[in-house]
């Protein structure tokens, strides 16, 4: 069985959104489940239908207010460069309405049940053996999996919308009686579950280069530090995910394809340009087509 995952990542999704066009349309690869965390969750639904070109212009055409009903920043512009600082008047307001969240994503919920129809969820459950998204639950203190097969549309839509949503900068989500936030917050690529439910070969997308040794420049401020700080807490993760996906796949004979980004896209991925994720759509196709050429290249030396 044949399984793609994709990794959490934010605005960096449009990068993993060219990858699986490659896989799919120009590859012809037909996978039987699909598991992503974050804004991996976000792309499944449409790649289980074949919607690739819908799938393209929502990615390319998102910006902030289509993810934010609150934003908690702002974007400043200085030679070409974008920087994130605080939107105080916002932040404050939150304070003062006793919220525990610096922003509110209610926008993205909306997007969501927007861009995936009722039609769109059926398909897709028709056409696949399975579909997961991964949320923590943080009052249980655990990670959760959620598959296309135990919920209805609106149910499955709002699992799609917690599963990204990127706590204390997006909404925290009150849903049977616990509150839950990002799955990439204790599952960034979550391969091992692709083989707990029977994957045989897995493609598993990763929105981090492979060498994720590089200099930061840190926040001035605490706000930005702190995002800083989370992205630091995300990549330790993602590397236990990996190294526990590639221990797996050993164990159970899996056969296991990575694809990462050639460099780090951006310093911070709720920061949607669509220039850049233009770019970056056509950035994960170059790089799929390229590894794919060394690879027939490897096989007939």
């Amino acid at each position: 069985m044949r399984a793609l995952v994709i990794s959490g990542g934010g605005s960096k999704g449009a990068y993993a959104g060219g990858v699986a066009e490659h896989l799919i349309r120009v590859q012809k690869r037909n996978y039987d489940m699909f598991i992503g965390s974050s804004t991996g969750s976000l792309l499944l639904t449409h790649l289980a239908t074949g919607k690739i070109d819908k799938l393209y212009h929502i990615y390319t055409n998102v910006k902030q207010n289509s993810i934010f009903s609150l934003n908690p920043f702002i974007i400043k512009h200085k030679d070409d460069r974008e920087y994130v600082t605080i939107n105080y008047l916002n932040t404050i307001l939150q304070f003062l309405k006793s919220k525990r969240t610096f922003g509110e994503s209610k926008n993205l919920r909306k997007l969501i049940e927007k861009n995936i129809t009722e039609e769109e969820f059926e398909v897709a459950k028709a056409r696949t053996k399975d579909i997961v998204v991964t949320v923590s639950n943080l009052t249980k203190n655990k990670i959760e999996y959620k598959s296309i097969n135990d919920f209805s549309y609106k149910e499955f839509c709002d699992w799609i919308w917690i599963s990204c949503n990127y706590v204390p900068f997006m909404s925290l989500v009150n849903k049977n009686n616990c509150e839950y936030a990002d799955g990439g917050f204790g599952s960034v690529v979550p391969i091992r579950e692709a083989i707990r439910r029977g994957a045989t070969e897995i493609d598993a997308i990763i929105l981090e280069s492979e060498n994720m040794a590089h200099n930061k420049v840190l926040g001035k401020n605490p706000f930005s530090l702190m995002v800083n700080l989370y992205g630091f807490v995300i990549d330790q993760i993602e590397r236990s995910n990996i190294i526990e996906g590639k221990l797996a796949a050993v164990n159970r004979d899996v056969i296991l394809n990575l694809y990462y980004t050639p460099s780090r896209l951006t310093e911070n991925s709720l920061v949607f340009n669509k220039k850049l994720m233009t770019e970056w759509w056509q950035q994960g196709f170059d790089y799929a087509d390229k590894k794919t050429l060394e690879h027939k290249e490897n096989e007939l030396k």
